[in-house]
Parts: C-alpha cells; structure tokens; sequence
C-alpha cells in the first residue's frame, strides 16, 4: 500500500509521522512524508500511485477541498487527524464546526479522534458519517508515554546545564506578522467571511481584548525569567517559542539575562523530556508534560479573562514571582534525587475526555488497521521519475530564490535515520528499511 503522509509544522507532526511511517514500512507498506506543495506536484503529475493521503486536518476550505476531491476522483482514499486537536478547548462542538463541515468529512474515507470528546462531538454533529469516525487516540500522544522517553532522550541538548523549559503560547502578542495580517481560522478576516462577528456581535471586541491580555502575559513572563534567571540554584532556563510566535522578538526582549536560551529548533518532545520541569499559561505542552509525567509548573501572574482552562488547571499552579521561584528551585532540588520515583499513570479527567491511550496498543497501530481495512491495492510509484522532478523543483526555487519554508525547514538525512534506528529499537522491529531523503522536504521508508 502506498501511504502519503502531509505534513504542516515539521517541529510539531514530523516525528509523530515517523512513527507511522516505521510501524507502516514494517508491515509492507510504501511511506512517503512531506509537506503539501510537494505531494500535490507528484500526485497530480502522476509520479504517484494511488493510496493512502493522510492529511492534518479536513477544514473546509476551497482549496483544500479541491484537492481532495481531484485525489479521490484518481482512486486515492482521505484520511485525517487534526493536527489542532481543540486539546485546549472547553468542549468540541465549536471546533468541529469550524474544522470540519458535511462535504469535507463526505470525502473522507477515515477520520481518526484524539479521545473521546472529539471523537464523540464528530459523531453526533456529523452522524450521517459516524461509521467512518474513530477513536484510536494520536501518534503524537503515543511519543509522549514514557516507553519513548529513550527516544527523545538520545537527541543532543547542547547544554551544560540542566535546564527548566519554559514554553511560550503567545502567538497573540508575538505573531510573526501584525494582528490585522492574521490568517487561519481564528483571524478576523476569516471570522467576518463566517458571518461570526453577525452571530456574536462582542466577538470582534473581545478579538482585541485577548490580544491585549497576552500583551500583558508577555511581559509578565518576561518579567518571571528575568527574577528566576538570578534567583536560581544552577539551572539554565529555555525559552520554547510558539511556532507561530517571532523568535527574533524573544531573543529581544530577554537580552542580557544570563543563562537563558531562547531555542526553537527540534521537536518540543525532545525539550519536555530533558528538562528538570516544565512552565507555561494556556499551553498544549502541559498536557505533554502530564502524559510524560513530567514536573509542570502553570504560572498565573494576574486575573486572566482569556486564559485556556484545561492546560491551567494542570500542574503546580503558581500565582507570585516568590512562589515561583520557591517552586521551580524546589523541583530542581528534587530533580537531582527522585529519577526513579514512581508515578500515578491515572490521567486527571481534564485529559481522559481529550485523550485516548490504549496500554494494549499505540494510537498509530490503530490507524495504520483502519489503513489497511479501506485500502489493499498498491501499484508502484515511480520514484526515480518523482525524485528527479523533485530535483528540478528544487533547482528553480534556487535560481529565482524562492522564500524558506520556515514550518518545514530542509530535512538532515542523518538526523532522519537516527530517529528511524531508534524507534526500531524501542518498537522491537528487526527488518532492514530503505530511508531515503528525496528532497529536503520528502522522505522515502519502505522495507528492504
């Protein structure tokens, strides 16, 4: 079977579809991961045979669903997880509206649930497609659970240091571009196009509103690292930008505060997993830092109108500079004598509703069943025809210097098998595979 992997955010899906592409390649199948410009001039040029195209999510846009559409139309079978999750959400029946809609969950063959919230809220929304709805949980979460924790754990830190990450959720007031240039679904020229503003007449306000409560959070942050980069007990201190967030503006603003790094390169796994602790406001990477049991620390510098309430009710919520620093000194103190400490594999139920983790079997071997059961056809691609037109792709984005694709930066082949020997390792898979770089934002696995 010939399994097509679309990624958007290479730091925030790539490894996660790895573990696909290994669990995959192991059983037989033909992987192919990378970003969608890229996959769209090999399907629709006809290098590509038809299989499996798994994308981030089925948001009912023109485009995306055009795409869609002329995929299944030349045999090819949609599936989907969506990569946003609304982990941060209070319920799902907002998101799913947004997110998905009749015609685009129509082309679809599967659509995968992180838990039971989504997966639930899809089904009842959505119930003439209930039968193609499943909960199988997230690969990302399977990296997450601490059988990976080898994984992210072999990946070089460059730091002498231990180090307390700080992860940064505040895109609002950090955006690489200004509030008005925002796109996506949460921008205002999106929510006017909706109608959204017509049904909720305060919800253009409160776009401003928002914006200027992180503005506020920001500083406050800012202020934080400062008081506990000269308050500590010997720890360095990672600044962890949004992806969506301006590092160049952070590297600013923390200028001269000794042993502070801020660093976005990799994935946020490999960060949560070698550091002593984790604080943040309104962030995914609490509930990571949770399923990993690791130490989260949730600071909560002033009364918030705007905050996410799940990822703040998780952790050491923390409310003064003082208490801060007593409690991240604490845990580094800790972190020095309780590396075997034993810990409640018991989810608070502020993430059992979000997150599905099946002890038995990983999120990525179900979907991968649910692959096999929709599609048992395969006729090779050619992909020495695909590799030398991704070579002329690539020799005329350099000749009239087309712009870096800063969500999905070029791959490093090295890198790459590292990854793929080590989750062999940990997955206990003894077959030989063929990893190939085809370009730098395309990866061939397959078994040898």
């Amino acid at each position: 079977m010939n399994i097509y992997l679309h990624v958007e955010v290479s730091i925030r899906e790539l490894d996660s579809k790895i573990l696909l592409a290994v669990l995959a390649a192991s059983k037989g199948h033909q992987v192919i991961i990378s970003d969608l410009n890229t996959l769209k001039k090999g399907l629709f040029n006809g290098l590509l045979s038809p299989g499996i195209f798994h994308t981030k999510s089925l948001t009912p846009n023109d485009e995306k669903m055009g795409i869609h559409q002329a995929l299944v139309n030349n045999g090819f079978k949609i599936t989907s997880i969506d990569e946003e999750g609304g982990l941060l959400e209070q319920g799902y029946s907002g998101f799913a509206k947004i997110r998905y809609s009749e015609e685009s969950i129509k082309q679809a063959s599967a659509i995968f649930g992180w838990g039971d919230e989504d997966t639930d809220s899809l089904k009842k929304i959505y119930s003439k497609h209930s039968d193609k709805i499943y909960k199988t949980g997230s690969p990302r979460v399977d990296l997450w659970r601490s059988n990976f924790s080898k994984y992210w754990n072999s990946q070089q830190m460059n730091l002498s240091k231990p180090f307390l990450l700080v992860s940064s959720n505040l895109y609002l007031a950090n955006f690489q571009k200004p509030f008005f240039e925002w796109g996506g679904f949460k921008s205002i020229k999106f929510k006017k196009g909706k109608n959204f503003f017509q049904t909720d007449p305060m919800l253009f306000k409160k776009q401003f509103f928002n914006v200027a409560e992180d503005y506020h959070k920001l500083v406050s942050f800012i202020e934080a690292i400062n008081h506990l980069a000269n308050l500590n007990r010997g720890f360095d201190i990672v600044l962890r930008p949004h992806p969506l967030e301006n590092v160049e503006a952070w590297k600013k603003y923390l200028y001269g505060i000794p042993n502070v790094h801020v660093i976005r390169e990799g994935s946020i796994n490999s960060w949560v997993n070698n550091a002593f602790a984790v604080m943040h406001n309104s962030c995914t990477t609490a509930l990571e830092a949770t399923v990993s049991k690791k130490p989260l620390v949730t600071y909560i510098p002033f009364k918030q109108e705007h905050a996410w309430e799940i990822p703040n009710k998780l952790g050491y919520q923390v409310y003064s500079l003082e208490d801060l620093s007593a409690t991240v000194n604490r845990l580094f103190d800790e972190s020095k004598s309780i590396e075997n400490k034993d810990h409640d594999d018991k989810l608070p139920k502020i993430l059992s509703e979000k997150l599905y983790i099946d002890n038995n079997e990983l999120a990525a071997e179900k979907m991968i069943k649910i692959w096999e059961s929709i599609n048992t056809n395969f006729v090779s691609s050619n992909l020495i025809k695909f590799q030398w037109y991704l070579k002329i792709m690539n020799l005329q984005n350099l000749l009239r210097k087309a712009p870096s694709y800063p969500k999905f930066p070029a791959l490093n082949k090295k890198n790459i098998s590292e990854k793929i020997n080590s989750l062999k390792s940990i997955l206990g898979i003894n077959q030989n595979f063929e990893c190939k770089i085809l370009s730098d934002r395309t990866i061939l696995i397959k078994k040898v």
